[in-house]
């Protein structure tokens, strides 16, 4: 399958892994990318040499392309942005913040630029500045989340940017990928269904709890302070949804949620823990290799783009 994202990023299949913090380590990256995705690492807050060697790793494993992502909020995001330059990383997602002062840099250095989108507005801000490309995240996704869903957005985005868009949220078989192509993107990215991979690292505790999970056990929280984060029900969310009842301060928000996703993701302590996941963990049934993954959901989606003319009267 050849679409403007493989041709972009050099890759086999129009896929890429979602750059989850404390979740998307080399492990999974080097996987995904020697799968013939494009596996990410994901910078997070993380200091700048565990990321270094969690690069070195990857390289270390396979030489497909593969990609690191900066959480522009991070207070290492600078040294990041410099980092990747240094150790010739091929592809840049951002998130949680603007790119601008770090694209000429990037671009100069031949590194493939994709930030992750959750509106039009900023979408085309980003075209302007010379990206090459941008993700366009639904409120479906795990995580820190927009308000549109990828439904609506996706099309938009792409109506808007002549540069190529990347669907995600809400996709993890080949029926998402089908249809992000319809919805006029070139390709996806996929979080939540490469949490239940042989390679992910992530503790057994969280993976079980993915499993498990039905289409109504993701719940948002944090709306009320602007920050909204989509993740699986537990305690931890039960103690979010009442302070948000009492108006309590953003203070007393982010305490409570201080070193959660640590805790679920390192420890297993998917009760107390911040279990982010996407409204498609009920669609995730097994934990199977992630190249596997990646050639199931690709072959789903060339027998329904195949199979579409059928639907179609002559």
């Amino acid at each position: 399958m050849r679409t403007r994202l493989t041709e972009l990023l050099n890759i086999e299949y129009p896929i890429m892994q979602g750059g989850m913090a404390w979740v998307a380590d080399a492990s999974l990256a080097g996987a995904v990318s020697a799968g013939g995705g494009l596996g990410i690492i994901a910078g997070g807050s993380a200091p700048p040499e565990v990321i270094e060697a969690e690069i070195r790793k990857v390289k270390e494993m396979t030489d497909k392309p593969f990609g690191v992502n900066v959480m522009l909020l991070s207070p290492n995001a600078e040294a990041l942005a410099q980092m990747v330059v240094d150790l010739e990383v091929p592809v840049v997602t951002t998130g949680a913040g603007n790119p601008g002062p770090f694209v000429d840099k990037w671009k100069a250095a031949g590194i493939r630029v994709l930030p992750v989108v959750a509106s039009v507005a900023y979408a085309v801000r980003l075209e302007r500045m010379g990206v090459d490309a941008v993700i366009a995240e639904g409120t479906e996704s795990g995580g820190h989340i927009g308000e549109a869903t990828t439904m609506t957005l996706v099309p938009q985005v792409a109506d808007a940017v002549s540069i190529p868009v990347v669907a995600a949220g809400g996709i993890a078989d080949g029926r998402g990928l089908a249809a992000s192509f319809m919805l006029g993107a070139c390709g996806a990215q996929i979080g939540t269904r490469f949490l239940a991979c042989e390679e992910c690292t992530v503790h057994e505790n969280y993976k079980e709890k993915v499993l498990k999970a039905k289409d109504s056990d993701s719940v948002v929280t944090g709306r009320a302070t602007g920050h909204p984060v989509r993740g699986l029900k537990n305690r931890l969310t039960r103690q979010f949804k009442e302070l948000e009842a009492k108006e309590t301060s953003l203070e007393e928000y982010e305490a409570l949620g201080s070193d959660r996703l640590r805790q679920a993701v390192k420890e297993g302590d998917v009760r107390n823990g911040s279990v982010m996941a996407g409204q498609i963990a009920g669609l995730v049934r097994e934990i199977r290799p992630a190249a596997e993954i990646l050639r199931e959901i690709t072959g789903e989606a060339e027998q329904l783009l195949l199979s579409a003319p059928q639907l179609v009267e002559k």
